[in-house]
């Protein structure tokens, strides 16, 4: 029978296809259980499910016992996206079979792929029970609950693979336990790991060098990142983070540099934008960075780190004409924290624009009711328009909310006398 099989493997190889699956046809109408399997599994490699499918089926009716059978057919029922018959299937083979284990990690395939999780982690265990040293159970673990977010239970299976192996299935375990400790919050750990690993892959050095970079180990951020750079220039999220990590190591130079190659690089991300115009303003150059901030703010008008950024740099010049022109003129202030319609109102203040500022700050009160400084800031300004009884209101919200300032309580009380005198 087997050199019918080999002669038919021969026609295959010859082109003759069609003839060779008529005599498997023929050969497996009369072929042991052994003979019927190995014909299968060459119609399943020459993609043919039907002949497969019908010849498995045939075998299950006069053997419902033959678990080799309900394995095959569940993997064709499994391409053929019919997993809940290859589940009910799979279930069938019992506990004492030979097959049993292998049916329980297709299980936990199975589970796992629509997302039953729990179901499927139960699975592994009970293989496990049956083969605790086998390897491809604890991958199998590993994976699922890694997969499931069980970062740290993932690690119990992945450092018992790591002591006898360093890779399975074409995954480096070190780069796994690297990753799951890193996710779980376990930096010096996932450090540790991935300094085990030679890698030329880019995501894996910019992985290795982030880890690095949240642990505070910049000088090894750096070198990593230097290194992935050198293989692969074209990595856009890198240079960032390496512009931080050079600022963090007190190299400007360097962060200036790799901040204006970032831009280049990814000049729709507004964050490289706002990091370049802030290394640019420690370089000097001042009119550089401004415009470098405000094509950051061009690309988010609600980018509100780097407008607060560029009015406090603004204001440090005393820049205040260009203060209004932001926040009036080129984003939608409605759209933004109260702390803006302040800002906007002191801006208007300085430039002695005072119609102006009073009414940003009237427009800032609903947003900065709840603020002491900010109340504190506009009832003085109420009180220099002349506004007191408005200055009172508003000095008696700032009371409500911190009642301990007596100076204020004071202040308050000889408003009042003096509003009370303006009477007569």
């Amino acid at each position: 029978m087997n050199n019918t099989i080999e002669q038919a493997i021969e026609m295959i190889q010859a082109g003759e296809v069609a003839e060779a699956l008529t005599l498997l046809n023929e050969t497996a109408a009369s072929a042991d259980a052994d003979t019927k399997i190995d014909i299968c599994q060459i119609f399943i490699e020459l993609g043919n499910h039907d002949l497969a499918k019908n010849l498995l089926e045939n075998m299950l009716l006069t053997d419902d016992n033959n678990s080799e059978a309900k394995l095959l057919l569940a993997d064709i029922m499994i391409d053929d996206e019919q997993d809940e018959s290859a589940i009910e299937l799979l279930n069938e083979v019992e506990e004492n079979d030979t097959n049993y284990l292998q049916a329980l990690v297709q299980l936990a395939d199975l589970y796992q792929a629509q997302g039953l999780f729990e179901v499927a982690e139960q699975k592994l265990l009970a293989a496990k029970t049956i083969a605790p040293e086998e390897p491809i159970i604890d991958f199998a673990l590993g994976e699922l609950l890694f997969s499931s977010g069980e970062y740290h239970k993932s690690t119990i299976y992945y450092e018992k693979l790591k002591r006898t192996t360093d890779e399975f299935a074409g995954v480096n375990i070190a780069s796994r336990l690297a990753e799951a400790y890193a996710l779980n919050g376990e930096f010096e750990e996932s450090l540790e790991y991935y300094q085990t690993i030679e890698s030329d892959d880019p995501e894996t050095l910019f992985r290795y060098g982030f880890l690095a970079f949240k642990s505070e180990r910049y000088e090894i951020a750096i070198q990593i990142w230097e290194q992935l750079l050198e293989k692969e220039l074209e990595y856009p999220s890198v240079y960032l983070y390496l512009t931080k990590a050079y600022e963090e190591e007190g190299l400007l130079d360097e962060a200036y540099q790799t901040a204006n190659q970032g831009v280049d690089m990814d000049p729709f991300n507004k964050e490289m934008w706002f990091h370049a115009g802030r290394i640019t303003l420690k370089s000097g150059d001042n009119q550089k960075a401004f415009e470098m901030v405000k094509k950051a703010i061009s690309l988010d008008n609600e980018y509100q780190e780097a407008l607060l950024f560029l009015v406090e740099s603004y204001k440090k010049q005393e820049m205040f004409a260009e203060i209004t022109e932001l926040l009036t003129a080129e984003v939608d202030i409605e759209q933004l924290d109260g702390i803006f319609g302040w800002e906007l109102a002191k801006a208007y203040y300085e430039e002695e624009a005072y119609k102006q500022a009073l009414n940003a700050y009237q427009n800032a009160y609903n947003k900065m009711k709840g603020d002491i400084d900010f109340l504190k800031n506009y009832g003085y300004f109420l009180v220099e328009e002349g506004r007191i009884h408005s200055a009172i209101e508003v000095f008696e919200a700032y009371l409500s909310i911190d009642p301990s300032d007596f100076d204020i309580g004071q202040y308050v009380e000889r408003l009042k006398e003096q509003s009370d005198d303006t009477l007569f």
